[in-house]
Parts: C-alpha cells; sequence; structure tokens
C-alpha cells in the first residue's frame, strides 16, 4: 500500500494541487508539508481549513494580529534598499513584500501567477515580474539586482519513491534549489561591489527533519541548507549573510488544500487533521502566520543581525527538540 502520490503542480507562491496516483492510499498517513506555498485559488479548501481552526483550540495568534494592527515589530531601516523576493504571489512571499516595503525597501516580485504578483505589488508598490522558476534560462536572462533576496518559490509533490515521478523530482530541485544558486549566482557581484547584501532562503522544518513520501522536496530543501551555508562563508567577508528561515505548517493556501484533501482521501474532518496529523510534532499547537515568518527576515536584514551567517533559524514549535 502506498500514500496517494499528490502534487501542487509548478513552481512558485502560487500554486495547484493535483492528484498523481489517486488510486493508491495509505490510511492514517501524513503526506502534509511545511512550507510556504499557495494554490492558484483556494475555493471550497478556505472553507474546510477555516472550519477547522474555528473549531480548534488553537485559532490564530491574536497577539501576532494585535502586532500586524499596530505596525509594531522588529525596528528596521531599508530604505534605498531593494528586495527581491520569489513566489511573491500570496502566502510567506507576499507577507515579506508587504512588511520590508513597509520597512522601506523597494520591492522586486517574482512569481509564475501573473494575477497573484500583480495583486501583491498593488499592496506594496512592487514591481511584479510573471515569471516561471523551473526554466534556468528564463532566470538567467533576467538581470537581476538587489541588496535583499528572499529565496521562497517553491511547490511539493508526496509520492513513494518507487511512484515518484523523475521529471517532477528534477522540476522541484530546480525551482527549489537550483533557482536560488541562480539567482544568488546572479546578484553577489554588485552586492560584493556595494559591500552589502543579505541573502534569506526560506527552507522548512524538513530541511533538518526527513518525512516519508516526501523525497524531493526534504532532498531539496537540505540542500538549501547546504547551499545557503556555501553562500554565507564565501559572502561573509564580503559584507554579505546569507541565512535559512525553517517553519514548520504556516498558514497558507497551500496547507488549506493538503488539509482538505487528506481529510477527502481518509475520510476524516478537518480539525481531526490539523491537531492529529499536522500539530503532532510542535509542543506549540498552533499553525505559524505568514506575518510571523515575515517578521523574521526583516530581521535578519537589520544591522543588529549582521553578525548571524550561515544560522538556521528553525520556527518549529519545538518538532526538532525531540
Amino acid at each position: 500500500m502506498h500514500i496517494p502520490a499528490t502534487s501542487a503542480v509548478l513552481a512558485s507562491g502560487s500554486t495547484e494541487i493535483t492528484p498523481v496516483n489517486p488510486e493508491v492510499s495509505r490510511p492514517g498517513a501524513s503526506f502534509l508539508t511545511p512550507g510556504a506555498y499557495a494554490l492558484e485559488e483556494p475555493g471550497p479548501a478556505s472553507a474546510i481549513f477555516e472550519s477547522a481552526l474555528q473549531s480548534s483550540t488553537e485559532p490564530r495568534n491574536p497577539a501576532v494580529d494585535a502586532q500586524i494592527n499596530s505596525g509594531s515589530g522588529v525596528n528596521v531601516d531599508l530604505s534605498d534598499r531593494c528586495v527581491l523576493i520569489t513566489g511573491a504571489g500570496s502566502g510567506i512571499g507576499r507577507a515579506c513584500a508587504i512588511r520590508l516595503s513597509a520597512a522601506g525597501a523597494r520591492p522586486i516580485l517574482l512569481d509564475r501567477d501573473d494575477a497573484a504578483v500583480r495583486s501583491t505589488a498593488q499592496e506594496c508598490g512592487g514591481e511584479p515580474m510573471t515569471v516561471d522558476l523551473s526554466d534556468p534560462d528564463v532566470i538567467d536572462s533576467l538581470g537581476l539586482d538587489a541588496d535583499i533576496v528572499v529565496n521562497n518559490a517553491g511547490f511539493q509533490t508526496v509520492a513513494a519513491i518507487e511512484d515518484f515521478p523523475p521529471d517532477r523530482f528534477a522540476a522541484m530541485v530546480r525551482v527549489m534549489l537550483e533557482a536560488p544558486f541562480r539567482i544568488v549566482r546572479a546578484v553577489l557581484p554588485a552586492m560584493y561591489k556595494r559591500g552589502y547584501g543579505r541573502i534569506v532562503n526560506i527552507s522548512s522544518v524538513h530541511g533538518h527533519r526527513a518525512s516519508p513520501y516526501k523525497a524531493a522536496y526534504v532532498a531539496a530543501k537540505h540542500g538549501l541548507e547546504g547551499l545557503s551555508k556555501v553562500i554565507a562563508l564565501e559572502g561573509g567577508p564580503r559584507g554579505v549573510t546569507s541565512n535559512t528561515v525553517c517553519p514548520a505548517y504556516v498558514r497558507t493556501p497551500l496547507v488549506e488544500g493538503q488539509i482538505a484533501d487528506q481529510a477527502r482521501t481518509h475520510g476524516i474532518d478537518a480539525e481531526q487533521v490539523v491537531r492529529n496529523i499536522m500539530l503532532t510534532q510542535p509542543a506549540i499547537k498552533r499553525l505559524i502566520e505568514p506575518e510571523e515568518v515575515a517578521e523574521v527576515v526583516a530581521f535578519l536584514c537589520t544591522q543588529q543581525a549582521s553578525f548571524v551567517n550561515g544560522a538556521a533559524i528553525v520556527m518549529d514549535g519545538g518538532w526538532t527538540a525531540r
């Protein structure tokens, strides 16, 4: 028996979940994955997701909402800085765009979903670019330059290794590992000349812990952790820091879709998916808000974080403490 092979189809902050092999299933298995990604259209999954969370003992964190509404947070001045964010159409990418633009940065926003990235650009005054990061030639042709890079784009495919489509594995590695490499490769020379740069790679708890049926995602995130450290060693002496931010489950539209899919597959309600599958490992029993991740990203851009380099900031509620 196998877990359902389920995938989010290419390749940024805006993705769509489709079945690869819906005939096979493994009751009780978890195929939900922490990350930063979003459905193109949440649709009915949103209602299921909200229903689960409203009945959960751990709803949206009111302290985070209070902080967002008050405008308080890390004191960072990014005036005259340019930030490039991938997967900026929704989820963590969108939250980072809004947060860093509020600090004065000029955002360049990349996403394969044209409508979503333009919407984010309207919210934060950024420059939208519709880009499929699974195409290396496109990345190399963009002529990118930025003071800050937030590598956030990605997608998920879940299948047993013997069922895992090789082309999907390759595509996931291209988007979540090769694309960050190519983007950083493009922007580093100008960062070195300016003597300043911040590379923030949105990784995952799965950059530190493996799960079955997630071969490509776990491999890509582990690879991103290694790439980030190499950038830190090469860039540190020249004013460029590189770090990863590693969240567990973040409240994004992609997670909504995974909850709905899991509930349908195993004949359980959405609340059981949230409580009994998603939140079993973290000691703190709630989802992470995208704005919380964005605040950590903002901190890594401050002068006070200039000696934080080659680090992995784990936001997993205690998952990796086990």
